[in-house]
């Protein structure tokens, strides 16, 4: 199944399963549409017609009609804007609150009735799925910081062996020794992890993991650089680079002389980084490793 299809096929069950296409939500007077305007109009304060319009994507003479039923009914407040006298914030009276709350309690319920045959894990891998389909969909918020660095927290580890597992193998078809070799490297930053010395950095970027970056220390004198990853989502942002520049600062406050790294030849975007960063090939040697014939490449870099 292509893509499309996919996508299509999600659509038509997860509208039936919200119950999108009955007539009315939640066994109230409202529609969906209704339902949606009221739940923007008890959350955003002072917020006009034209926001509306754009943000639940409703055509304005539509939104227009649903606004004037709400009136009729005395649910809606428009006080004219100071600033622009075309336009009115809206909100709600007490009656409209009065409207909403059973609305909200039922649909509460029936997400709690929908969730409660879900053991805790098959709930949070839910939630996680939902994010990951709004984080990859919705338009970017300029606003936002595009990522932040933070120490791993726990479940993060798991997280670092199952994405190098599954991203190689889907980006270069390396197999599961892979995945066994990434599993060694954090078994052995945990149980043997010196804080002043060693360090793990985790990118987050709108609310999900976007990269990792491991520095070990090898010697007194020498860290290595290690499992350097960028979800593919989240390339094109600086990550990268920003990973392997803390790496290379916090190596330099802990006083080691000389940072090295080991990679493959054919990982040209994390190479690219490296060479940026000042980093020289010192040795180069041909193996057979993760199902595939590679060129291993050892690099440094000389802190001073």
């Amino acid at each position: 199944m292509n893509a499309v299809a996919a996508v299509r096929q999600f659509n038509r069950f997860y509208t039936r399963q919200i119950g999108v296409l009955r007539e009315h939500l939640s066994e109230s007077p409202f529609s969906l549409a209704q339902a949606r305007v009221l739940y923007e109009l008890a959350h955003r304060p002072a917020v006009t017609a034209g926001e509306l319009a754009r943000d639940l994507d409703l055509d304005a003479g539509y939104l227009s009609r649903i606004l004037a039923g709400f009136q009729k009914r005395a649910y809606l407040t428009r006080v004219p804007s100071k600033t622009d006298a075309r336009q009115s914030h809206l909100g709600l009276t007490g009656k409209g609150k009065a409207a909403f709350q059973p609305l909200d309690r039922q649909s509460g319920r029936e997400v709690s009735a929908m969730l409660a045959p879900l053991a805790p894990t098959e709930q949070t891998r839910l939630v996680e799925a939902m994010t990951a389909i709004e984080f990859l969909l919705a338009p970017a918020d300029t606003s936002e910081p595009p990522y932040v660095l933070r120490p791993p927290r726990p479940g993060d580890m798991g997280w670092v062996i199952h994405r190098h597992g599954a991203l190689y193998a889907q980006e270069y078809h390396w197999d599961e020794s892979f995945e066994a070799l990434v599993a060694g490297v954090v078994a052995q930053f945990m149980e043997h992890f010196d804080a002043r010395r060693e360090r793990c950095w985790i990118a987050e970027r709108r609310g999900a993991i976007a990269g990792c970056i491991f520095l070990v220390q090898q010697s007194a004198k020498v860290a290595k650089l290690r499992l350097l990853l960028v979800e593919p989502s989240a390339r094109g942002h600086g990550i990268g680079k920003r990973l392997v520049t803390e790496c290379i600062d916090f190596a330099r406050q802990c006083g080691y002389r000389r940072l090295t790294l080991w990679t493959n030849k054919n990982l040209h975007a994390a190479r690219h980084i490296y060479e940026q960063e000042g980093f020289h090939l010192v040795k180069e040697e041909p193996h057979h490793s993760f199902g595939h014939d590679l060129v291993g490449q050892t690099w440094e870099l000389i802190l001073g």
